[in-house]
């Protein structure tokens, strides 16, 4: 797996990793296979979705976690040994920020050339429709200095219907109310797609449009891990599918 803000750099990284397999191969004896399993491509910014979507957050407000969340995330830091607080969670989780401050935070410590930066898979989708990407926070303790939580926390906090719930509630309102906003109102659709046609050079196969980088076999003969038993226990393991291995 690699992460790097444009496809060259993935080619260039790629090549380095093949010399290095070719050379170990050569070294040993051994042949080497490349098996590509998915390339997705740098997202296509789009201003005008993103107006639209922070227009319907900004309607909205952020999500608010209840007592009812307070209480459990109270019991977690109990059972940390700490002193349960009487706000436990961190402050940013109910705050609004503007996406252009959030972008600026973002690039703070980025080089200037940088364009891309984090890692997904919806960026595929943006080179075939203006697309819009919104963060609704997910619920966080608030630590004493020096103290790091647990992996188990942020894991539980995710499965807890009253801490988890009103993150996810509110995504689904933002999406609903984006989506209605664009179904109503022509000159927002307008936008989207004239800011999607000129920065892809004309739409869906323009001069700067990216093409689906699927120049490789599609990855369906990978076996699924088989779960066995053994005399250590239960256990799994992945059998090969492939010719002659």
């Amino acid at each position: 797996m690699m992460r790097v803000p444009t496809i060259e750099m993935a080619e260039t990284v790629t090549a380095a990793l093949d010399r290095n397999a070719a050379a170990a191969a050569a070294m040993t004896g051994c042949r080497w296979e490349r098996h590509w399993v998915c390339k997705s491509r740098p997202g296509l910014a789009n201003h005008a979705m993103a107006r639209v979507v922070w227009d319907q957050l900004q309607a909205l407000g952020a999500p608010h976690w209840g007592e009812e969340a307070r209480v459990v995330a109270r019991a977690m830091q109990a059972e940390l040994g700490l002193a349960p607080m009487e706000q436990p969670f961190i402050p940013e989780m109910s705050q609004l920020i503007d996406p252009e401050a959030a972008e600026a935070i973002l690039r703070h410590d980025l080089p200037p050339s940088q364009r891309n930066s984090t890692s997904d898979d919806y960026t595929d989708m943006t080179w075939h429709a203006p697309t819009a990407r919104f963060y609704i926070a997910r619920p966080a303790l608030q630590a004493p200095p020096g103290f790091a939580y647990p992996a188990w926390v942020m894991n539980a906090l995710g499965g807890i219907r009253a801490t988890i719930d009103p993150m996810v509630e509110r995504a689904a309102q933002v999406l609903a109310l984006s989506a209605l906003r664009l179904i109503e109102d022509g000159a927002a659709r307008d936008a989207a797609w004239a800011e999607f046609t000129e920065r892809t050079g004309g739409g869906v196969g323009g001069s700067r449009w990216v093409p689906p980088l699927c120049d490789y076999p599609p990855p369906i003969h990978f076996r699924w891990p088989e779960y066995i038993t053994t005399p250590r226990g239960q256990d799994w393991w992945i059998p090969s599918a492939m010719p002659g291995a």
